[in-house]
């Protein structure tokens, strides 16, 4: 299922990333349309995440939806001025993250799920803090909006010499297609200070996350065995291993001549080249764990 295109709408509003970290000073829409946002995110078997959003309050509820089932299992809820809930452990989120993106067309890039979902995953003593803030980087970074052309500026006919200067004329600011600015991205990936452990308690459906991952986890073994992605596997491997993005562009070539039209696959891997948005998809092709490349462009 697509994301949602009024969430779509908001992930193109820098108020909004700010209204999601819970952010006491951040201010809302007073009257936002809608008012409150529900945002599945099907992952695979009938597994997905859903968070709601209340965006007059800016109160957020993650839950687990399992098969043949209404409503959500909770995972964890947070306001603004409160600590996020450990909800997820990093690597699921970023399993899911890729499933996601993979199962949706319409999604050039994990990071809107990352973006998302990143504060209910923060980084625990066995992970990685450096490769999990690179990737959550990228993510923010990954947000774009369509930023229509300006038409310059000038008179109909040449002007006289004295008027020739730019002073005269000056160029419209250009928006920037970049969501974010530098500032909110340093920010929004600095870690939480606290989080609130929900996962000890025995309400927490364990269980249910348990199969959502590993559901996922087979759903991303698979893709390397479907048609186009097995003739390039032992390339997508080669990159994999020594860590090098120079024969990327070999591999979209590959893929290409294949006949993959996938967009997902197809942007990852195509010019202009970001380094992290390529890892996740060489892994996924090679096969390999995710972050087995990223850990070497951090």
């Amino acid at each position: 299922m697509p994301v949602p295109e009024a969430l779509r709408r908001l992930s193109e509003d820098p108020r909004f990333w700010s209204f999601l970290w819970a952010d006491e000073s951040a201010t809302a829409d007073p009257d936002p349309d809608p008012a409150e946002l529900r945002i599945s995110l099907p992952v695979t078997g009938g597994y997905g995440l859903v968070l709601d959003l209340d965006l007059v309050t800016g109160e957020q509820a993650l839950g687990l939806r399992e098969p043949a089932t209404s409503e959500p299992v909770q995972l964890g809820w947070v306001a603004p001025g409160r600590p996020y809930p450990a909800a997820l452990r990093w690597h699921e989120l970023e399993l899911c993250a890729r499933v996601i993106a993979l199962e949706d067309p319409t999604l050039p890039h994990p990071g809107l799920v990352v973006a998302l979902l990143g504060p209910f995953a923060p980084a625990t003593a066995e992970d990685d803090e450096s490769t999990i803030a690179a990737v959550r980087e990228a993510a923010y970074r990954s947000l774009r909006r369509d930023v229509p052309t300006v038409e310059p500026a000038g008179p109909e006919q040449a002007p006289l010499p004295l008027f020739t200067a730019d002073a005269w004329w000056p160029q419209p600011a250009q928006l920037s297609p970049q969501v974010l600015d530098e500032a909110a991205i340093a920010a929004y990936t600095t870690p939480a200070p606290a989080h609130l452990q929900v996962r000890v308690g025995s309400r927490f459906p364990h269980e249910g996350l348990q199969e959502l991952v590993r559901h996922a986890a087979r759903r991303l073994s698979q893709l390397p065995e479907e048609q186009w992605y097995a003739d390039v596997r032992p390339l997508a491997r080669r990159i994999a291993d020594t860590g090098d993005l120079g024969p990327v562009n070999a591999l979209l070539g590959v893929l290409t001549e294949a006949g993959c039209d996938h967009p997902t696959v197809l942007d990852a891997l195509s010019e202009p080249l970001v380094p992290l948005e390529a890892c996740w998809m060489v892994e996924t092709l090679a096969g390999a764990a995710p972050g087995t490349l990223v850990r070497r462009h951090v």
